[in-house]
Parts: structure tokens; C-alpha cells; sequence
């Protein structure tokens, strides 16, 4: 008789949290489990794991990202989508039932251009580009944590934003790794690897 696969159940569903302070940092969560959370506070499940979102973002911040997604909008024809938006990334069993979701991230911006992995709760899978923005608290996170988590995915461009240095630095997916192209500076006119018709002055956006 064939062996039956099992798969570690993550703790415990509750349908009555409203504050993060009763959840255990150190447990592994579902998508199931983020799902009924009820608090305010803004958090990512990354493979299973807490990670507490930054406060509010900074004005800058806002202005970058706004900017950024005019740019966009202008030569991508994919649906473009801002934080808040729910990117579910499943783990390496790449099963889709919500209990075996381990990961749930809000990039600030991300390109989807598959319609099949858009669903009313936000998109399953990598999209094809995402779009993080640092501010203080969150750079360890997105330039080690995340990096390896979108490589892994398969997303197949990710950008890291630095407004206080005014850089973009832009990786590339081949063969299953990132890959860095020249940073971008304020006097660069950066372009995308997957979109070749964007193309913007760095500076417009840090402006």
C-alpha cells in the first residue's frame, strides 16, 4: 500500500483574534489562520512566519510609490497593483489549498500579468514584477528575507527602491537566481529587462 504524504499542520486557527499581541511569533500560521485575523495592524506571513509590517509609510515613501505607478501605467499593459494587496506564495509542496499557504506578503507594487493567479483576494503565485520601497525597519527585510523569498518564488524582476540615496537597484531571474544589473542613479534613465518599453528618468520619481 502506498505510503500517504502528511503534511505538518501549522497551529491552530482562532476565529477571535483582534491584536496581534495573541498570536506566538514563534509558531508556524496558514493562510487559513491570517485569513480570520481580525486587528489592525498590517503584518506578512512568510513561510508561516510573523513579520510585522513598518508603521504608516513616510510621505516620501508614498510620493516614490505613487510616482512609480504613474510610471507604470504609462508603458505596462499588465495589471498593476499597490500595497495593500495580498500576493500568496505557496510553499515548495506548490500546493494551492489555503492551509498549505505559508506565505502572504503586500509588496508596495506588484505587475501581474496572468490573469489566472488574480483572484478576489489578491493574486496566487509570483507575480511577474515586484516593486519594494526601503524605509528605516523594513531594509533587512526586503534586501535579505524577501530577496530570497521572490527568487524563490520565480518572480522574474524585483526592484529595491532607496529614496534616502535615490538608487534603484533592479535583479533580474535567470536560471532560477538573481542577477543585479548597474545600480540606477538620479542621473540614469532606468529600463526593464521584462518590459522594454519602460523607461523613465530616475530622478522623475525621487523629484
Amino acid at each position: 500500500m502506498a505510503q500517504k504524504n502528511t503534511v505538518e499542520e501549522p497551529a491552530v486557527a482562532y476565529d477571535d483574534i483582534t491584536s496581534l499581541d495573541q498570536l506566538d511569533s514563534a509558531k508556524l500560521y496558514s493562510y487559513a489562520d491570517y485569513f480570520r485575523w481580525k486587528f489592525m495592524e498590517r503584518v506578512e506571513l512568510i513561510k508561516g512566519l510573523i513579520y510585522k509590517m513598518s508603521p504608516a509609510p513616510s510621505s516620501v515613501h508614498q510620493s516614490v510609490a505613487f510616482k512609480i505607478g504613474f510610471k507604470l501605467g504609462l508603458f505596462v499593459t499588465c495589471p498593476i497593483f499597490p500595497a495593500p494587496f495580498d500576493v500568496r506564495l505557496p510553499d515548495v509542496i506548490k500546493q494551492k489549498n489555503d492551509q498549505l499557504i505559508y506565505t502572504v506578503v503586500q509588496p508596495d507594487i506588484c505587475v501581474v500579468c496572468d490573469a489566472e493567479k488574480i483572484d478576489e483576494r489578491g493574486c496566487v503565485g509570483a507575480p511577474d514584477l515586484v516593486i519594494e520601497i526601503l524605509s528605516p525597519g523594513n531594509t533587512q527585510k526586503e534586501m535579505g528575507v524577501k530577496f530570497n523569498l521572490y527568487e524563490e518564488a520565480g518572480v522574474r524582476e524585483y526592484w529595491l527602491v532607496q529614496p534616502q540615496d535615490k538608487i534603484i537597484l533592479v535583479y533580474v531571474l535567470e536560471n532560477g537566481r538573481y542577477y543585479g544589473l548597474k545600480p540606477f542613479t538620479v542621473d540614469d534613465e532606468i529600463t526593464s529587462t521584462l518590459f522594454p518599453a519602460l523607461r523613465f528618468k530616475v530622478k522623475e520619481v525621487f523629484g
